[in-house]
């Protein structure tokens, strides 16, 4: 069930610390070489578009995981 503090921790801008721009910047450059990977190996297609697509989504989800720290 989603809580009211769930609301507050999703919809509030939360200010990186030190600690987690070093994890947002691991994740965006491992991520960036994949999408390079895939690019390079697959077809330009509706798959790849959607391959990259969704691994934007992972980054995002990720770093949303780092700000809010759940």
């Amino acid at each position: 069930m989603i809580t009211e503090q769930d609301l507050d921790i999703w919809f509030t801008y939360h200010m990186p610390n030190n600690n987690q721009t070093g994890k947002y910047e691991v994740i965006r450059f491992h991520a960036r070489k994949l999408a390079q990977i895939i690019i390079e190996n697959t077809p330009a297609s509706a798959d790849q578009t959607a391959a990259i697509r969704k691994l934007r989504e992972c980054v995002m989800t990720a770093n949303a995981a780092i700000a809010c720290e759940v």
